[in-house]
């Protein structure tokens, strides 16, 4: 049998195989595991993490609303659909028509018509509140307002996206990049080519709802290289923006540059699609910038100071019964001081999805979630995520 039938049919037995939900989890070389809601991140332990720890914030004057109502009896764990990579589009706006991709004229729009599905799978679109450079309010002809995304989990800002250059960014830098199942590689400049697949032996099937055929946006002209060249993608806080170089520019002036944040905190607030998001984001916003600023770490949209911990509003993730929804990208792990310094910041290491935050819960998921990786509330509060150096997954 040769080399590459076998490794067909070990990425086919991966794929079909059941996940394990038990501690007895094994770990195959080369692929991600499905993990038990206790296996995936540690829960917070008096006897490490002190006294203190399970209880919620006491100083705390932010309330929800009095008919704030959510539901609390549905299982949270594991019920989170995979994603491979996070799109963040930055809008300068925190509201959005009911399906963001129904925006007219925008790169949301552009993901959806293009017609083009990344090569590593599912991508999950998330409209922001990042700000837009000051050229997006410019006029422009159809296809050219120009504005920044993050991807994530690479921690990766390109800028100069235009909705007709969507077919590049795909294949020029979402195709290329780490994903949520992709192993972690030492903090270093990582090389990546076609070659050399990045991507582990299990992938999680792309939804084609996010990007369907057909509309209005014409396909670029340019095709997906069959080789090409190698990407430099940086990983460390180290290179500075004038360090960066551009990366591959095939037909537009797509340019890239690492996140200089060490954390985010993403919260959805899409009141078009439920009120309890539009009126949760604000309150948690603010509760979290009040832990933040005492330990340095506040940053504001044009902060680009490294380190610290951003925090955006992003579009409808799903479960908004189960408000507030909050994620929480994590560099990789192990490399910091637990105070937020890092000397050398990877390629985002964590993602852990809470749900039914409430404004009591902000200094234990600073303390502990954002700066050490765990979670206060799992049994009621942990919807899902990934660990990449542990290569497991909720889903």
């Amino acid at each position: 049998m040769t080399t590459a039938l076998s490794s067909i049919l070990r990425r086919g037995t991966a794929f079909l195989t059941p996940s394990a939900t038990s501690d007895s989890l094994t770990r195959t070389h080369g692929t991600f595991t499905t993990a038990s809601e206790g296996r995936l991140f540690l829960k917070v332990d008096p006897d490490v993490d002190g006294e203190d720890c399970e209880h919620d914030c006491e100083s705390c004057t932010i309330k929800y609303p009095s008919k704030f109502s959510i539901d609390e009896d549905a299982k949270l764990y594991g019920q989170v659909k995979g994603w491979a990579t996070h799109m963040l589009v930055a809008t300068g706006k925190t509201d959005w028509v009911r399906d963001v991709e129904d925006e007219k004229g925008s790169v949301m729009e552009a993901v959806r018509e293009c017609g083009i599905k990344p090569s590593n799978g599912r991508l999950m679109l998330s409209a922001s509140n990042m700000p837009p450079p000051s050229s997006y309010y410019h006029d422009h002809p159809a296809g050219g307002q120009p504005t920044t995304v993050l991807l994530l989990p690479s921690f990766l800002m390109i800028d100069n996206v235009t909705p007709s250059s969507v077919p590049d960014l795909i294949y020029q830098y979402i195709d290329t990049a780490p994903t949520t199942t992709t192993p972690i590689i030492p903090p270093a400049t990582a090389e990546i080519s076609s070659g050399d697949s990045p991507h582990p032996d299990k992938q999680t099937p792309t939804n084609g709802s996010l990007l369907s055929n057909g509309g209005s946006i014409p396909p670029s002209t340019v095709t997906r290289p069959s080789t090409p060249p190698p990407i430099v993608v940086p990983t460390t806080i180290s290179q500075t923006a004038d360090a960066i170089p551009t990366l591959n520019p095939l037909s537009t002036a797509l340019t890239a540059r690492p996140s200089p944040h060490a954390y985010l905190i993403l919260l959805c607030s899409q009141k078009t699609r439920d009120a309890r998001c539009g009126q949760s984001a604000p309150l948690l916003r603010r509760e979290f910038e009040r832990h933040l600023r005492p330990l340095g770490l506040y940053r504001d949209m044009h902060d680009e100071r490294p380190g610290g911990v951003g925090i955006y509003f992003i579009s409808h993730v799903g479960g908004h019964k189960f408000s507030a929804n909050v994620m929480i990208y994590r560099r990789s792990v192990g490399r910091g001081d637990g105070e937020g310094k890092l000397d050398e910041m990877g390629d985002g290491g964590q993602c852990i999805w809470l749900a039914r935050v409430r404004p009591e819960d902000c200094e234990g998921i600073i303390k502990y979630t954002v700066l050490k990786g765990k979670v206060v509330k799992p049994e009621r509060q942990l919807r899902g995520g990934f660990d990449r150096e542990k290569a497991l997954v909720s889903w």
